[in-house]
């Protein structure tokens, strides 16, 4: 998503490069075969990494009674994200603001300018959309770990659509769109920022003013199937190679690079925690290394085309380390219900890769950007995260006091009891 500077192997090089750059910036405007079959595939992934990926990973981590719930509220947001986008959303988040492009966009209602043969750099604007549709999607779906097996179906529904129009759409623009925080130097090649610290601060929110689910803690809660949960989070470990490759929006060695780091991060993560596990607990836990994978994999989304290997690692351990302690001994202090500790993989997550972008960008440090002044560009990085966590924490709580005033966000304490599954949908997710 964001132009990386590039060393010239040679002077001569460069000189050449200088004589083609009309021809080259003429083939900037001309469709990429390879780059379109790319962002196709990656569209896909992204996709695939909420249904079914998401859905598996959560639905395995609560109980036996709730685990239809939360596959069908990932199931039901990617329908009514993909409606809004389409009618309105696209264009608050890419659409040309005017006067106001600091801060939102406007336009393109019903995608309209959106045409078979309109561009968005070499690849169809519709397939850019569709990328971005999918980050859309799936950014509102990682909220459903902090509220699971206690919010009402409707409710949920109503603060999404809402969440998504007034809350992800504007920090999607500030980042991506032209907004302020894009034009201030605020490096986010994936998604830091816009999806993991912007939902990570609103689960937070939203959980605390929802309230534990009964009996937490006293009462054991453990998850129904840890293998459900493992094959989730095989299709999300695949699926962010779509998530954050396909955030080079070509299919070039930005886009190569960006997959290595994402496969080093997310392996040293997991690696990390299990260690942590291990040594505290006396056995690794399945569950653990899988937790761990999903913070290196939203840590790393930031940095993930500006730093190299290197960065992946340092990227991978913080993440495994400061993830174990937000999930484990943050949660214990304050005392919050974040049932399956959206806020600290990825609120957690996305902070420590938003900063450490500042950092391993540096071309001096294995990065690809040259010339970075690191105190500089971490105190940009501060202000983005800053920004979002302000922006996201206060909407969000507005929102959930609108929401409660006008049809209540909890489901009622037999409901709880009986489990979602039944009380909301009428239906089991297993009969044996």
């Amino acid at each position: 998503m964001t132009t990386l500077k590039r060393r010239a192997a040679v002077p001569l090089a460069a000189a050449l490069l200088v004589l083609a750059l009309p021809r080259l910036a003429a083939a900037q405007d001309e469709l990429s075969a390879g780059d379109t079959s790319w962002m196709l595939t990656s569209s896909v992934l992204v996709l695939f990494m909420t249904i079914p990926g998401l859905s598996l990973f959560y639905a395995g981590l609560v109980r036996a009674k709730n685990v239809l719930s939360v596959m069908m509220q990932c199931f039901a947001i990617t329908c009514m994200v993909t409606v809004l986008w389409t009618v309105y959303a696209y264009g608050l988040a890419f659409g040309d603001g005017g006067s106001l492009n600091g801060f939102i966009g406007f336009g393109k209602l019903f995608l309209s300018g959106v045409e078979v043969d309109t561009l968005s750099g070499t690849i169809p604007e519709s397939v850019f959309q569709m990328f971005q549709l999918t980050f859309a999607v799936i950014t509102p779906a990682l909220m459903v770990g902090a509220f699971a097996e206690r919010m009402k179906f409707s409710a949920m529904m109503v603060f999404m659509a809402l969440w998504l129009t007034v809350v992800y759409t504007p920090v999607a623009h500030w980042v991506w769109g032209g907004g302020f925080l894009g034009e201030m130097g605020v490096l986010d090649f994936a998604g830091g920022i816009v999806v993991h610290i912007n939902a990570g601060v609103a689960a937070l929110v939203l959980c605390i003013l929802l309230g534990k689910r009964r009996g937490y803690p006293d009462t054991p809660m453990a998850p129904n199937s840890l293998v459900l949960t493992v094959v989730g989070t095989s299709m999300l470990w695949v699926g962010w190679f779509g998530f954050n490759a396909g955030s080079a929006s070509a299919a070039d060695g930005v886009a190569g690079m960006a997959m290595a780091v994402t496969h080093i991060s997310a392996a040293m993560a997991g690696f990390t925690w299990m260690l942590i596990e291990w040594s505290s607990h006396g056995k690794p836990s399945v569950l653990g290394i899988a937790t761990g994978t999903i913070a290196g994999l939203a840590a790393i989304t930031p940095a993930s085309g500006y730093v190299g290997p290197v960065g992946a690692l340092a990227i991978g351990l913080a993440a495994g380390v400061l993830c174990y302690w937000g999930a484990n001994s943050l949660k214990r202090l304050i005392g919050y219900d974040d049932s399956l500790d959206v806020f600290g993989v990825h609120g957690i997550g996305g902070i420590v890769g938003v900063l450490l972008t500042g950092v391993f960008a540096s071309s001096a440090l294995g990065g690809s950007v040259e010339d970075l002044n690191i105190g500089n560009q971490l105190w940009l990085q501060a202000v983005g995260i800053v920004a979002t966590l302000v922006y996201s924490g206060a909407l969000t709580f507005i929102l959930v006091k609108v929401v409660d005033g006008m049809i209540g966000i909890r489901v009622t304490a037999e409901e709880e009891g009986t489990g979602l599954d039944l009380a909301l949908h009428d239906e089991r997710g297993f009969n044996l």
